[in-house]
């Protein structure tokens, strides 16, 4: 009998990970839920930390700034967030929330939002944000700031927000004996 895919073949996946080093618990975890996408599915990965981006101004008050279309790893971070259809952000949990990458790559999202001829707000309305993450506390409440940034993000971009998956990881490799985190990202992406 032929299992009938829990993902839509139309959708793709961007994967961001947000972690300092390769191969980390989080990535780690991100993998574990990616491999159970249908065979098909794009998967794109990139690592925030080999595309950094300058620290983000705010010129929205200053009426001598003209917004302008990023460059570089601006442009190809926006590119990647605007094909895909799903955005999986994937951070350690660091002083309780997001990496720093992370979060500089969603202060652009404000820059994006005013770049003449992207219409971000509207293109990203109706896509879906996710979350992974893995923490060295067991008490996985500790991942709540990060879950409200993720989530708040969606609704203000008026994306639907999947979720986010936490596992427990404080040395390399430790998420991978987090046996309720596996489970978990067995059936992550599904719904």
């Amino acid at each position: 009998m032929h299992e009938t895919p829990r993902v839509d073949a139309s959708r793709s996946f961007l994967f961001l990970l947000g972690s300092t080093r390769r191969d980390g618990n989080t990535e780690l975890l991100a993998r574990r839920a990616a491999e159970q996408l249908p065979q098909g599915v794009p998967q794109r990965w990139l690592h925030l930390s080999e595309l950094p981006l300058p620290s983000f101004t705010d010129h929205r008050h200053d009426d001598r700034t003209r917004w302008t279309l990023p460059e570089g790893h601006g442009a190809t971070l926006l590119d990647a967030t605007l094909t895909a259809t799903d955005l999986v952000i994937a951070s350690p949990l660091y002083w309780y929330a997001v990496s720093t990458s992370v979060k500089q790559y969603l202060d652009h999202w404000s820059g994006w939002l005013r770049a003449p001829g992207v219409d971000f707000r509207a293109r990203m309305a109706g896509r879906t944000l996710w979350g992974v993450s893995a923490l060295a506390d067991e008490d996985l409440s500790a991942a709540d700031p990060l879950i409200g940034t993720l989530n708040r993000t969606a609704d203000y971009m008026g994306m639907r927000f999947g979720g986010v998956l936490l596992g427990y990881g404080n040395r390399p490799g430790d998420v991978l004996r987090d046996e309720e985190a596996l489970r978990r990202a067995k059936t992550f992406f599904d719904h």
